[in-house]
Formats: C-alpha cells, sequence, structure tokens
C-alpha cells in the first residue's frame, strides 16, 4: 500500500459548502468504521480520479492522511451526478489489515470458445463481478477464467471458479458466470407453392347464382286455364260493346 493521498477535515456542510469544495477542485468525503466516529473530509478530486483509474479501481487499498495521522481505507460508495458524470462525493472505510473484508472483483475470460469459433454460438456474459471474502492484502484485482473449451450450451459457473490464495467466493455457487447459447434466430413460416392463390380465393365471398325453377305440369295446367278465362272476359266485353 504505497498510495497516500491528503485530505482535509471540513466543518462546513450543506449544498452551499460542497459546491464551494467542488469549485476549488475538492471533493466532499467521509470517513468511517467499526469503532470510528465519522470523519468530514474535503479530497483533491484528481487523486480519487487516480486511484479509480488504477488497476484495482474502487478496490484499491490507499492510506489518507489528515490532522498529522494516516488510515489505511478503501472506497466504500461514490456519488456521480447522471447527467454530467462530474464526481460529487466519496465514502470511505477505514481498513483493519488483519480483518477479513467482503468486495466485489471483476471476472475477466480468456480465449475463444469452441461454440463461437465451429458452433455458431455467442458468449452471454451473464454474470460481470463476483463477491469474494479475504484479507485487504489479498484482494485481487479481478477473477481470469479460460473459456475456450466451452461448446454450445455449456456454461460456467461460481463452483467452476479457482479462488486464488487466501481467497473465498462469497456468491452463489450456481449462479452462472458464462454462457455459450445460440443466437435467436425469427422464424418464418414458408407457404407452400399456390397456397397464397388458395388463400385469396378462400377470403372472397361465395357468388350466389340464382337459377329459374322450371315450372311443374299442374302448374302448366293452371296458368292454361287462367288463359282460357281470360279470353272469355275479353269476349264478354266485346258482346256488351
Amino acid at each position: 500500500m504505497s498510495l497516500t493521498i491528503n485530505g482535509q477535515r471540513r466543518d462546513a456542510f450543506g449544498k452551499n459548502a460542497s459546491y464551494r469544495i467542488r469549485r476549488e477542485g475538492r471533493v466532499p468525503a467521509v470517513l468511517y468504521g467499526e469503532g470510528l466516529t465519522t470523519v468530514s473530509l474535503a479530497l483533491e478530486k484528481k487523486d480519487v480520479i487516480h486511484i479509480l483509474k488504477s488497476d484495482s479501481g474502487e478496490n484499491s487499498l490507499f492510506k489518507v492522511g489528515f490532522d498529522g495521522e494516516l488510515r489505511d481505507v478503501m472506497i466504500k460508495a461514490l456519488q456521480v451526478d447522471p447527467v454530467s458524470d462530474e464526481l460529487l462525493h466519496v465514502d470511505l472505510i477505514q481498513i483493519s489489515m488483519d480483518k477479513a473484508i467482503r468486495v466485489s472483483v471483476p471476472v475477466e475470460h480468456q480465449g475463444e470458445p469452441i461454440g463461437v469459433k465451429t458452433e455458431g454460438g455467442f458468449v452471454d456474459f451473464v454474470t460481470r463481478e463476483v463477491e469474494v471474502e479475504c484479507l485487504p492484502k489479498d484482494i485481487p484485482e479481478r477473477v481470469t477464467i479460460d473459456i475456450s473449451g466451452l461448446h454450445l450450451h455449456q456454461s460456467i459457473k461460481v463452483s467452476d471458479l479457482i479462488a486464488p490464495a487466501g481467497v473465498k467466493f462469497i456468491s452463489d455457487p450456481t449462479t452462472v458466470v458464462i454462457l455459450v447459447q445460440v443466437p435467436h434466430e425469427e422464424k418464418v413460416e414458408e407457404k407452400k407453392e399456390g397456397e397464397e392463390a388458395v388463400v385469396a380465393e378462400e377470403a372472397k365471398e361465395p357468388e350466389v347464382i340464382k337459377k329459374e325453377r322450371a315450372p311443374s305440369e299442374d302448374e302448366k295446367d293452371k296458368d292454361k286455364e287462367k288463359e282460357k278465362e281470360k279470353e272469355k272476359d275479353r269476349g264478354k266485353e266485346k258482346k256488351e260493346k
């Protein structure tokens, strides 16, 4: 733990005081820990960013100096403006170097799976961080796994990971970390030849053709009798005239 940053104890609080601190290129911070009274500090923003950009990132162990003393600390939480990404506040936690702590470390993969190279699959990074427990000096920067031997539908779970010396995995052993699976394809049903024409024909309304019914013999006789009666009526009309 060679990195040391300097902090200043702050006595002014509130939005205005925090604004002034940020305008000066610093960032408000608090330091707390087991058996420790919370201390409000102001840190140089460039020092905090330097720690965040290091290989260990938020898991970096460093010393913060204030009031003539040094404390072993880690970054516990950050507050960042969602629009400008400006660093607004830092929570520091004091670390006891002889006590195990729990932190989350990133998972890094190596190699290209067989299921991707020759079987048409792709890698799904299901879990990108795992939780571990260890002494502060044993915190790994990352957990590296070789995925080159994975075939389609095969996965690596937390239980398959090999923990570095002095490190214990806390995450659920059944948690899937890496999975090789088949890309989702949109299934399109192909229509058989002529099917569209049949569907179109069925969609049309049936044409109803009305045919005239041929008259029966009885109907023909009745028509003849009606015609004779009409002839008689016309004859009577002529005689009366």
